[in-house]
């Protein structure tokens, strides 16, 4: 959720059971890598009627009483899941079927474990998480099933999105001009 914080800086927030929590905006390789995902993940949910991308900061209502609302790095839900949704003005009231997340250096492992739970328990098929420093990406298709695939790797859909492909080596070259 974007938000200015009380010296009028750009920063975005997240909502974990009842609190407040303020993460600072995200650097250009960080930026980078969640646009070529939105835009591979897009071209494909597109072209084969799948359901909806979301982009970065789309909150996702996780857990209830107290609320936790997740802002993704990208996110898919399907058509049958969108079906469900009442007011689009609203978090939808379920995790996406899947949660996408780039790390950034403040976040912890504890944090992106609780985050994945999280996740999962409100109905996520599968979370990908993607390390820019290391160049890997952890797809979990439960809190405790994760492989971790290297730079060298091609990450599939799975179950989720049967056939979509995404080389790794690609996602993480940054052009340097």
């Amino acid at each position: 959720m974007p938000h200015r914080d009380e010296h009028g800086n750009d920063c975005r927030l997240e909502l974990i059971r009842g609190e407040l929590k303020v993460m600072s905006p995200t650097k250009p390789l960080h930026g980078i890598i969640c646009a070529r995902l939105t835009s591979k993940l897009g071209g494909f949910v597109e072209e084969h009627d799948l359901g909806e991308v979301f982009g970065a900061e789309t909150g996702f209502l996780v857990e209830r009483d107290p609320d936790t609302v997740l802002g993704v790095d990208a996110a898919f839900v399907s058509h049958e899941r969108l079906a469900t949704v009442e007011n689009f003005d609203k978090f939808c009231p379920f995790a996406p079927d899947l949660a996408i997340e780039v790390l950034s250096p403040s976040n912890t492992a504890k944090e992106m474990d609780e985050k994945v739970a999280l996740y999962f328990a409100a109905g996520a098929r599968a979370v990908w998480v993607f390390n820019p420093k290391r160049h890997t990406a952890a797809v979990y298709s439960s809190p405790s099933d994760v492989r971790t695939l290297g730079e060298d790797e091609t990450l599939d859909g799975g179950d989720v999105l049967p056939g979509f492909n995404l080389e790794l080596s690609k996602l993480f070259a940054v052009v340097k001009k």
